[in-house]
């Protein structure tokens, strides 16, 4: 094993500038630094990864692991589902860049893979997986717990193999109001006690894990930092595909 740090490509946000801003008017990739210090903190080298499309290839390269990150909220429209009325849509070209990455990805399954949040419900889109677009509609009684980091409970349905083995129930922090519906042809990891499903993973690649919740910003260690451990242990231990 390499005593050099794994460099983990992490997707990042495409923001248009407000209306009314002065010029120059451009738009800007940006990220919340806490994926950046989370992968370094876990032994990583953080590179944030810009949505150009054409881009993915060269840079899966020079990557040895990827991060999903969160954001607002899928459009379900090219996919012939109708748009919620609560929906905050991701910008086009982002959405464009992260369906374009998993694709590229299925070609690199021994790369390690987070998807947090947004990130996990596109990793579930792209297996077939169902859309929950308002938990408030689904489960008014507790939604609003998924909210504002608020922690809250997930329980393990399985720890005993692969990318969740020995990971305890614990406390989250989440800020969505969607989820996945069904998992598709992944394998469901966990949920809340109010039926969300928190987590799911591919049993068929080595570390292919998403979670509903955001890891950069839970206190647990385990649940927190440790998934970016397990990441960043996952890339060192495979290095680089070609």
């Amino acid at each position: 094993m390499s005593d050099r740090r794994p460099i983990i490509g992490i997707s990042c946000d495409v923001a248009e500038p407000p209306p009314g801003a002065p010029p120059p008017v451009r738009a800007r990739f940006q990220l919340g630094d806490t994926y950046c210090r989370s992968v370094w903190a876990a032994g990583g080298v953080p590179v944030i990864m810009p949505a150009i499309v054409e881009s993915i290839g060269p840079m899966l390269e020079h990557l040895d692991g990827v991060v999903i990150s969160g954001g607002d909220d899928i459009d379900t429209r090219p996919f012939g589902i109708e748009l919620h009325p609560q929906a905050r849509i991701m910008h086009p070209q982002r959405q464009a860049f992260e369906l374009a990455l998993l694709a590229a990805l299925d070609a690199r399954r021994q790369t390690p893979v987070l998807g947090v949040c947004l990130g996990m419900q596109l990793m579930g889109l792209h297996a077939g997986a169902r859309i929950n677009q308002h938990l408030g509609d689904t489960i008014p009684a507790t939604a609003d717990e998924h909210r504002n980091d608020i922690a809250h409970e997930i329980r393990w349905l399985r720890t005993d193999a692969g990318v969740a083995a020995g990971l305890p129930a614990g406390k989250v922090a989440s800020n969505h109001h969607q989820a996945l519906h069904t998992p598709g042809s992944l394998r469901e990891l966990a949920r809340s006690p109010d039926g969300v499903i928190e987590a799911v993973d591919d049993p068929s690649r080595p570390f292919y894990l998403g979670v509903q919740w955001h890891p950069e910003r839970t206190g647990d260690r385990e649940l927190g930092l440790g998934l970016f451990v397990r990441l960043v242990g996952s890339a060192k231990t495979r290095g680089r595909e070609t």
